[in-house]
């Protein structure tokens, strides 16, 4: 059996570990909330990363190139993590740990077979995807930077409006 075969045949398993690994971020409290809640409306973000990581994974296991889906859902993923604030190791650090998880899923396939070759093509995709990540990271980092610059200048310029030191002319 190959490595995609074995990987869709442990979909749940893989996945199961890398999410767990992914809340591994989170205090405890917040971790385990967001492994339990299963409600969309009172969990969006457990499944927006749950969805996020089901569909790299569907990606990474079934296609050979690089899709538009990859960072669709790399997006949605390292969005909630640029909006936390983690640092850019810890916001995509998610990536890496799918290697731990398809090895923790496969560790009995991947002692007896000849799986080596494959897990070398499925790290080098993790590792491109992960590269990726960061550019999508940096991307929305700068978009909050840039949206609280904005929400300051206009904090500013309304004080100084309301104060009758600037007029609403010049502010544009």
């Amino acid at each position: 059996m190959n490595l995609t075969n074995l990987l869709s045949s442990k979909k749940e398993a893989v996945l199961k570990r890398w999410f767990d690994d992914v809340l591994s971020l989170y205090p405890v409290q917040t971790s385990n909330f967001l492994k339990t809640q299963k409600d969309p409306f009172a969990n969006p973000i457990g499944q927006t990363i749950f969805h996020g990581i089901e569909g790299l994974f569907n990606e990474i296991v079934s296609s050979e190139t690089e899709s538009k889906d990859i960072s669709a859902f790399l997006e949605n993923v390292i969005k909630i993590s640029a909006i936390q604030d983690f640092t850019a190791s810890k916001a995509m650090g998610f990536i890496f740990s799918l290697k731990k998880a398809v090895r923790e899923a496969l560790n009995e396939e991947i002692n007896e077979g000849s799986l080596y070759p494959e897990l070398l093509i499925l790290d080098d995709r993790i590792d491109k995807i992960a590269l990726l990540s960061f550019d999508i990271y940096m991307k929305s980092r700068e978009k909050l930077y840039e949206i609280k610059a904005n929400e300051v200048k206009n904090m500013t310029f309304n004080l100084l409006r309301r104060a009758k030191i600037v007029t609403e002319a010049e502010g544009q």
